[in-house]
């Protein structure tokens, strides 16, 4: 499976322009280019927390893709909102664990400045 691809063609990730940058070996990266009609402030760009998560659950998706070469429907996530995601966003994933059914990511979300908006655990059906 073509990752990069299959996430490309993803409609709700592509209407907010998720982009995976990187997916291999359990690890992926992403990035979300920061506009206006992502942001919960009409005054300064800061990005709507629907938009963390849909980066953290897209890309954490893919680090678990790396490994299974399947779609992975997400089960579960908890979100840890940290800093305002000011600028692009940026995701770094990791599996932490890949089980027969079950395949646990964690997920972290910076801002352009590099702080950490977000840390993300993902739980995803991989069986």
């Amino acid at each position: 499976m073509d990752i990069e691809q299959f996430f490309e063609t993803m409609p709700f990730a592509d209407l907010l322009g998720v982009e995976v940058t990187e997916a291999e070996d359990g690890h992926a990266e992403g990035r979300v280019e920061m506009r206006e009609e992502l942001s919960w402030n009409s005054e300064k760009q800061m990005a709507h927390g629907g938009v963390t998560f849909t980066l953290a659950d897209t890309v954490g998706g893919a680090a678990l893709v790396s490994l299974v070469d399947q779609p992975v429907p997400t089960i579960d996530m908890r979100i840890d909102y940290l800093n305002a995601g000011t600028g692009d966003l940026r995701a770094v994933a990791d599996v932490i664990r890949l089980g027969g059914d079950i395949g646990v990511v964690d997920v972290d979300v910076y801002t352009e400045d590099d702080e950490r908006a977000a840390q993300i655990r993902g739980v995803y059906k991989t069986g």
